[in-house]
């Protein structure tokens, strides 16, 4: 076995970043992620990029500091499919919270697919806290191109920073 380490950095993520991040989603999908990086530009959220030294990104995720009074809500977070398990994700995670701290608010919050045990795992082991679920909805692009409304129910999460 080889072992291989990766010097990770988080920093925002810019426009240009979107043309390498096709692993994280649709075009539909990237479209939404430009339209959010207006918002960071008027410090309505952070968005970041998670970057070895070839400064590509492997993982984005946002923080949006208007869903709710006194937190930071992380949401679209995604690590490149081919290097999940890896550590890239927490790293996402705490640079993310970092953020949060740094805006001097003590508290995270985000919503996780109860499809998706893989990622609840992930934020239960980093301190989340599963406190209501709610359901929630968004147009995704399907493979013809089409964009559908997908439906899914989610468990809120959160975490107190120190």
């Amino acid at each position: 076995m080889i072992n291989v380490v990766l010097r990770l950095s988080a920093r925002d993520l810019v426009h240009a970043d979107l043309a390498s991040c096709g692993w994280a989603g649709s075009d539909h999908h990237l479209a939404r992620v430009a339209q959010q990086l207006e918002r960071a530009g008027i410090g309505e959220v952070d968005y970041l990029a998670v970057c070895p030294a070839t400064n590509i990104p492997l993982a984005k995720g946002g923080v949006d500091y208007r869903v709710k009074e006194g937190a930071g809500t992380l949401w679209q977070l995604a690590v490149h499919p081919a290097l999940r398990s890896c550590g890239i994700g927490t790293f996402l995670v705490e640079a993310a919270e970092l953020r949060i701290r740094n805006r001097g608010l003590r508290q995270a919050e985000l919503a996780v697919e109860e499809n998706n045990p893989r990622a609840r795992a992930l934020y239960e082991r980093l301190g989340y806290v599963a406190y209501d679920r709610r359901p929630d909805s968004w147009d995704e692009q399907a493979p013809d191109g089409t964009v559908r409304r997908y439906e899914t129910m989610c468990t809120l999460m959160r975490k107190e920073l120190a």
